[in-house]
């Protein structure tokens, strides 16, 4: 999936960021894009928290159905030849 965004051209704004020089230099050195850094690392970053929010959200219903399977098994489970 990651390919696939990388391929679609998407509208870049240039954005001012504070650094740490040491760890711009290091970048520097190794000749690391900054941009694909931080786009890369800031989509890692909501793609965790926007799961971690659906998870609170959520947390009620997956116990509720988590209980009831429990107790009553999946709708399919005549169904399963494993």
């Amino acid at each position: 999936m990651a390919e696939r965004a990388s391929r679609v051209r998407r509208r870049k704004r240039p954005a001012k960021l504070s650094v740490d020089q040491r760890l711009l230099e290091r970048a520097k050195r190794l000749n690391l894009n900054l941009s694909q850094v931080l786009e890369e690392a800031l989509a890692e970053a909501l793609r965790r928290r926007e799961t971690d929010e659906w998870l609170k959200r959520n947390r009620a219903a997956l116990a509720a159905y988590n209980e009831h399977v429990e107790e009553s098994g999946v709708l399919s489970e005549g169904l399963r030849s494993f």
